[in-house]
């Protein structure tokens, strides 16, 4: 992916105005796939220093479009939506930075099923998802 490309999805992802209050940060793209992290906050906690799970929840959700969005078939004019989402939560993350790991599984016309990882810096996994998205606009060169 071109660093043009990488930018439009950085800012359309860590760049808008939620991603930029949570602080994302898009720290890796290629065809597919999307690497997206959030670095620890005391104001992203519930309990004590327990990150909270819609921060990672949002994290997921970010990071899944990121990968839908890194085609090499991207529609004209995109725009899109998640219009699922299932998460399972694995672990706490307990004064951690974390990584979303997005991989787009399956690509139809415009619907999309992407399946993500959120891990912290030591390995351990947090939370896996399962994320729909629809993507859509004019197809490209048309």
């Amino acid at each position: 992916m071109d660093e043009t490309f990488q930018d439009m999805i950085a800012g359309a992802v860590a760049g808008a105005p939620y991603g930029k209050t949570l602080g994302f940060e898009l720290t890796g793209l290629e065809e597919d796939r999307a690497l997206l992290s959030l670095p620890y906050r005391e104001d992203l906690t519930t309990i004590g220093t327990m990150v909270h799970g819609g921060a990672i929840a949002s994290l997921v959700d970010a990071a899944a479009t990121a990968a839908c969005w890194a085609t090499s078939h991207l529609p004209e004019n995109p725009r899109g939506s998640t219009i699922g989402f299932s998460i399972n939560y694995l672990d706490a993350a307990l004064s951690a930075d974390l990584t979303a790991d997005a991989r787009v599984i399956r690509r139809g016309g415009s619907v999309h099923v992407a399946t993500v990882m959120v891990s912290d810096k030591a390995g351990k996994q947090i939370a896996h998802a399962t994320v729909t998205y629809k993507l859509s606009g004019k197809p490209s060169g048309k």
